[in-house]
């Protein structure tokens, strides 16, 4: 075999090893994503996601040390695809400020209701590591949008970081008092998608409600 021809194969075995490999982390990745939504962080065994990707468990602990990582790694995908999503929404200069708004509530409560462990990862990242989520989620960069300049510009009495806390913690705090309802039996699962859906439509007028006493 000439040398030429060598290396062609040994690049095309390379090339295969890698999208192998590629396409098994994402397989993990789907598994832990569909475990961590079905069973809870606090609940869940790399044994399950193991399971779940059906392989083995040496594999998978090949690919992630741990499963504190892995979660890390999945909910951090969700957040960054989530603030590209939302970042079209607050740049958008065709928007009226109450589209904004709604666009923000449906997409937020839509990734929360995929993922219920995300609140509880935010704040635990907010509290052991911020100066690391600062960097992966600028919200300097928030609050430099044309989001932020129509809330400014319209409502000059009210900063815009106190329109955002309440914004966000009316969609988060439900998700973050889930489990509760559902133990207390206030709320069963079906019960409780169904507020969220109806909150989609509420919060946005609550939010416009709160900018007309202003």
């Amino acid at each position: 075999m000439s040398r030429d021809r060598i290396s062609s194969w040994n690049m095309a075995k390379k090339k295969k090893a890698t999208t192998e490999s590629l396409s098994t982390e994402e397989k993990i990745k789907a598994a832990a994503s569909a475990v961590f939504t079905r069973k809870g962080y606090a609940a869940t065994r790399t044994r399950d996601i193991a399971e779940e990707a059906g392989m083995n468990l040496a594999l998978l602990n090949y690919y992630f040390r741990s499963k504190e990582k892995l979660f890390e790694i999945v909910m951090v995908e969700k957040m960054t695809k989530f603030f590209s999503v939302v970042w079209g929404a607050l740049e958008n200069k065709s928007m009226t400020l109450e589209e904004k708004t709604s666009t923000v509530v449906e997409n937020y409560i839509d990734l929360l209701s995929e993922n219920p462990d995300l609140p509880i990862f935010i704040l635990s990242e907010v509290r052991m590591n911020p100066a690391q989520f600062a960097s992966r989620f600028s919200l300097a960069k928030v609050l430099e949008s044309d989001f932020m300049k129509q809330i400014r510009k319209q409502h000059k009495g009210l900063h815009p970081l106190q329109f955002m806390m309440n914004l966000l913690g009316l969609v988060v705090f439900p998700f973050v008092m889930k489990p509760v309802l559902e133990q207390t039996k206030l709320l069963s699962e079906k019960d409780f998608k169904a507020q969220m859906a109806v909150r989609k439509k509420l919060i946005p007028k609550w939010m416009k409600a709160i900018l007309a006493t202003i």
